[in-house]
């Protein structure tokens, strides 16, 4: 199947509708019908502000986050859609790829 590998990229601390925007994410790929998404946590990362984010004992707030999707064109659109019908800001990296699934069950 070919579709859009979606990495969004954020910090813990961020939120969306009182929940962290990762985790928002991850619930509205469920919401949406998406066939997965991933939640990653890095130890560290720099963000466009050139500022050193990382997880650090006392403050795991500013821990960069990610969310991975792989989606077909179709799901794209409609993510993208509610992404801004709901004025979410986030950076994302959008790559063209083909998906499928090996084995049995």
């Amino acid at each position: 199947m070919n579709g859009y590998m979606l990495t969004f990229f954020t910090q813990q601390d961020r939120r969306h509708h009182g929940a962290p925007l990762a985790d928002w994410l991850v619930k509205l790929a469920a919401e949406l019908g998406l066939g997965g998404a991933t939640l990653i946590l890095a130890g560290e990362g720099m963000g466009h502000d050139h500022h050193l984010h990382s997880a650090r004992f006392f403050e795991l707030a500013d821990q960069p986050v990610s969310v991975v999707m792989a989606v077909t064109p179709q799901e794209c659109d409609r993510l993208f859609a509610r992404l801004q019908a709901e004025g979410v800001q986030i950076f994302y990296v959008k790559s063209a790829v083909e998906f499928g699934k090996l084995g049995g069950a």
